[in-house]
């Protein structure tokens, strides 16, 4: 057996050389899903331990999940915030720019964005400007949270300003299931009412 590590979240992994052909093999880890590649032919004399890389994500096929079952992580990775996203039940997949993101963005659809400026500023947040500006369409198909160590969790004016669904302060990172539980909740009764109104004709409310 040769002995690898994932690249991502650091898991130990065991392989059976003897099933390895002769060639680059990329595989996705199992608890992370993130793409590794290892290659046999540059295996040591012992076969003791494999040399792993991280394959481009760009060439990441979306065969092993779903497409709702992924949760974007856009500007500066943190794996607290990894851990979070699957305490919620989604794969993260970290997209250091917003350009990157709004690409993927568009051939997938996920449930869930979540970002994290390396540099929060006053609104709008022009380093996420790319994957913000998305249409409205588009927008809604997703849950959008903004990480900051400068805000407020649950600040509705934040996240109004900024033009996010929920805002989450890092030191509140441990709480988030039940925070996204209930931001949830609220969108979700916030749009049924919104739909109820538009099929009956009748004028919105004033907020």
């Amino acid at each position: 057996m040769i002995r690898i590590t994932c690249t991502s979240c650091q898991k130990p992994l065991s392989l059976d050389e003897t099933k390895l052909p002769a060639k680059e093999v990329t595989f996705p880890c199992p608890v992370c899903k993130t793409k590794l590649v290892v290659d046999r032919r540059t295996l040591g004399a012992d076969g003791a331990t494999a040399p792993v890389t991280q394959a481009p994500r760009v060439e990441e096929p979306d065969d092993d999940d779903d497409l709702g079952s992924k949760a974007f992580i856009v500007g500066a990775d943190n794996p607290s915030i990894r851990h979070a996203a699957k305490l919620i039940g989604f794969v993260p997949i970290h997209f250091p720019t917003p350009e990157q993101a709004r690409d993927r963005f568009m051939q997938e659809f996920p449930h869930v964005v979540l970002l994290n400026p390396a540099q929060m500023t006053p609104p709008p947040l022009e380093g996420m400007h790319p994957i913000l500006t998305l249409a409205p369409i588009d927008r809604r198909r997703s849950f959008f949270i903004l990480f900051s160590d400068n805000l407020r969790s649950l600040d509705g004016n934040a996240a109004f300003l900024y033009g996010v669904n929920l805002v989450v302060a890092l030191k509140d990172i441990a709480a988030f299931p039940q925070i996204y539980k209930d931001a949830i909740a609220a969108h979700e009764r916030f749009y049924a009412m919104m739909n109820a109104i538009t099929r009956s004709g009748q004028p919105a409310p004033l907020v």
